[in-house]
């Protein structure tokens, strides 16, 4: 069965059609804060359960609580502050008690009941979740630019946020279903923000030899120059899935969602989020959510000693790699041979050669993923 919701509810904070349209009505007369892009998704992810058990964004006891704590004041784990911050100018005449309306582009999307208006120190918050005050370090930055004042309390979406990929949208009331449907007691969830090489497929055949359902949720969302772009990614992916997978042993499905780039905190908040999905196990990467030399190689892994009670397995995996003496991918557990013998997939030599439009080798990348990908005209963001 799938695992139960984190806190043990699956929260539903959209309202129904004939209480959207009044609340719409409702929403001209209130005072607006405006959501960017990364706040919009988080919000839409509290409402739709991806965020279970948070009903809005957090007050300042959970806040506190998440930063010193990594968990939540009710003590369920709970690592990265979903907080939404707003300038002192949209403040002004809002009060404690009072309802707002969130807006993205411009339009009301959603009703906020504004339970606290709370002060923060935003060195802090960098500190404790990012382990780091550098520059360099992009979470830090979005911290240092944020308003100076956060906002807490329960949220109900009105309108659903644009989406282009509603053929790959599912919300985990959906994928629970889904899985129930198709027998799957054991799922094992898959993040990417890559088009898929032979060592992803690797690990993700073999949790899926232990499983009986494998989740690729790729992250949707802001990418940095020389990602792969989002339909690219998913096109590749629909290659992979379509000549390499039994049929109805995977689900593809996206995440709207931007990295905070946080590392093993941030790992923890993966899991959690495929938890609500309804995963009983989540793949964590060797250096899952890492930017830069931020954090040790396996930091992401070594935090789940932490949380014995989070209620979903992570499955941890050594580097895949290509050897010619075992004739297929293997990793340091089993195979024996030297490096020579080994090819190592390299994603910066695989991006290279796509960008130049040349095929990488089958060792690195299915051949069948490599042409979906190469019928984009521009594969990468730039």
């Amino acid at each position: 069965m799938p695992s139960k919701p984190h806190g043990g509810r699956l929260i539903n904070r959209v309202a129904s059609r004939s209480r959207a349209e009044r609340l719409l009505d409702e929403a001209k007369e209130m005072r607006t804060f405006p959501m960017n892009t990364a706040v919009a998704v988080d919000m839409e992810n509290i409402a739709r359960g991806i965020y279970s058990p948070l009903q809005g964004f957090m007050v300042q006891e959970d806040f506190e609580s998440v930063l010193d704590g990594m968990r939540l004041a009710n003590d369920v784990p709970w690592t990265i502050p979903i907080v939404l911050d707003v300038s002192d100018k949209d403040l002004r005449e809002v009060l404690e008690g009072d309802e707002v309306a969130l807006t993205y582009d411009g339009e009301p999307v959603a009703i906020m009941e504004v339970e606290e208006i709370y002060a923060y120190d935003k060195r802090e918050l960098a500190e404790k979740v990012y382990g780091t005050l550098s520059e360099e370090h992009p979470g830090v930055v979005k911290t240092m630019n944020m308003e100076d004042r956060l906002v807490g309390g329960r949220i109900t979406l009105i309108e659903p946020l644009p989406n282009p990929y509603e053929r790959y949208t599912l919300w985990p009331h959906e994928t629970r279903i889904l899985f129930r449907e198709r027998g799957w007691r054991y799922v094992v969830g898959f993040q990417t923000r890559n088009a898929p090489h032979m060592g992803h497929e690797a690990i993700q055949k073999t949790a899926l030899a232990i499983a009986d359902g494998l989740f690729v949720n790729p992250v949707i969302g802001r990418k940095k120059v020389g990602d792969f772009r989002d339909e690219v990614i998913l096109e590749a992916y629909r290659s992979l899935i379509e000549n390499y997978f039994p049929k109805d042993t995977v689900a593809l499905v996206i995440l709207r969602y931007e990295m905070r780039y946080a590392g093993p905190r941030e790992a923890i908040h993966h899991a959690i989020m495929r938890k609500n999905y309804g995963c009983t196990h989540f793949i964590v990467g060797r250096d899952h959510a890492g930017v830069g030399n931020f954090y040790p190689p396996y930091a992401a892994q070594e935090i789940f000693k932490k949380f014995p009670d989070l209620g979903i397995q992570p499955l941890f995996f050594r580097e895949f790699f290509y050897c010619r003496r075992c004739g297929g991918m293997v990793n340091e557990k089993t195979c024996p041979h030297p490096e020579e013998d080994r090819v190592r997939i390299s994603g910066t030599t695989i991006r290279k050669m796509l960008s130049e439009g040349k095929m990488p080798p089958k060792e690195m990348m299915r051949p069948e993923v490599a042409k979906a990908i190469l019928r984009f005209e521009n594969p990468f963001v730039s």
